[in-house]
């Protein structure tokens, strides 16, 4: 067949520009609302979001070209060409039309990242590539069982469970083996972790190898086995790979990748940052040279890891962060971490104490207080507001006093500023 004539005919070409504007128009605001700026490997991530829509349509698609070869009758008539080789020019169009509408929703969430020079993560998009070529040579299998009224419908909601069920189950590490994980990666101090590449990367080339010795050999007892055999063996593969995983793919961001200058603190930001860099440097020092006024240690380094180190404070902000956030950002990090106890449900009165204290922090540092109404209570600002109305060394007992039950897990807070409980 004729190439042009082969995508004259074939599903994917038609039901693409469908597709592509579902994505646009439907999945837009998803696409764009979560991703952060400037970082490839959270477009990427981001935009796999797509694949629980585009693996269906895969398998839909494929199912109606199995369904096409069901209705001709091939299987019963001499042929000198396989039925795999039958099949492939069949997929292809199909495959290409869900590798074009990946591609649209990589260039929404690429968009709406303003990401400058640079590539896609090669690792997700090698997965995807092999999770759509699963749901259509599955599609396939399935269209050449039933009538079109009964494969296409069958095969789309059955593709759709398969790809969005699993990341509803409270088994976290499941949704990895489908892909559904991909999303949710990364923040800036982020990496993804190969795991769930692996995971989803060994079930789908698992699956695709079943379906391609099935379509081959057809429905003879060892071409069963050997489908059975793959099948299992590549959900074995991914379930052991993915096994113990929470729910976000994602690993702390190696520090190497840091940018930092040689101030007082030292801040360290990264790449992505550059556009910002002399901006936040600039308030980042004044924040810390107001917090030292007041008594406040700085540590020698402020860093956007994910985990600081010895004596490096966490830098809390997020590109796009104004100059306003700086400040908040500076402050934020000095917050000492919750305790174990707070993580198992034990009882942890000083948690009241996070929200004034990181207020009186940021006033501090230089915010005002305009830009902490979304942070805290009305009552909890005007505590902060308060307390900075005392005298230097009274605000920072309180400040110490406060700080040091929130290490702890069985110390109440002392938040009036008179050293009386609230």
């Amino acid at each position: 067949m004729l190439l042009r004539t082969l995508l004259r005919l074939s599903s994917g070409t038609r039901l693409l520009p469908f597709l592509v504007g579902f994505i646009v128009l439907a999945l837009g605001d998803n696409l764009s609302e979560w991703v952060t700026p400037h970082y490839w490997l959270s477009v990427t991530g981001n935009a796999s979001l797509a694949l629980t829509f585009v693996g269906p349509a895969c398998a839909a698609a494929g199912a109606w070209e199995g369904s096409r070869i069901r209705r001709a009758r091939l299987s019963d008539q001499s042929t000198v060409r396989s039925p795999l080789t039958v099949a492939v020019p069949l997929l292809l169009p199909v495959w290409t039309m869900g590798l074009i509408a990946m591609a649209a929703a990589l260039l929404v969430s690429a968009t709406a990242a303003d990401v400058g020079i640079g590539m896609p993560n090669l690792g997700i998009l090698a997965v995807e590539a092999v999770l759509l070529a699963a749901n259509t040579l599955v599609g396939y299998l399935l269209g050449r069982l039933w009538a079109p009224v009964i494969a296409v419908p069958a095969t789309l909601i059955t593709s759709f469970v398969a790809n969005a069920y699993p990341a509803s189950w409270s088994i976290l590490w499941i949704r990895h083996l489908v892909g559904g994980g991909l999303s949710d990666c990364c923040a800036i101090d982020q990496s993804l972790d190969s795991s769930a590449l692996l995971s989803a990367g060994a079930v789908g080339v698992a699956v695709c190898l079943a379906a391609a010795v099935l379509i081959r050999h057809g429905k003879t007892l060892p071409a069963l086995l050997a489908a059975s055999v793959l099948t299992c063996a590549g959900l074995a593969a991914g379930s052991a790979s993915a096994h113990g995983m929470g729910a976000d793919p994602v690993v702390s961001r190696p520090t190497s990748g840091l940018v930092c200058d040689h101030g007082r603190p030292r801040i360290c930001l990264w790449p992505e940052m550059d556009g910002q860099a002399a901006m936040i440097r600039a308030q980042g020092h004044k924040a810390a040279d107001k917090l030292r006024l007041a008594g406040v240690v700085v540590p020698a380094t402020l860093t956007m890891a994910d985990r600081p180190g010895r004596n490096e404070a966490k830098l809390a902000i997020s590109p796009g962060t104004s100059t306003a956030g700086v400040a908040t950002g500076v402050a934020t990090g000095l917050l000492p971490p919750s305790p174990a106890c707070s993580d198992n449900g034990a009882p942890y009165p000083a948690a009241d104490a996070y929200n004034p204290v990181g207020a009186w922090l940021s006033l501090t540092a230089g915010a005002s207080p305009h830009t902490l109404t979304n942070r805290v209570t009305p009552q909890e600002l005007a505590l902060a507001q308060h307390v900075l109305t005392q005298p230097r060394q009274a605000q920072l007992a309180w400040y110490e006093r406060n700080t040091r039950a929130m290490r702890a897990c069985n110390v109440r807070p002392h938040l009036a500023i008179d050293g009386s409980d609230t």
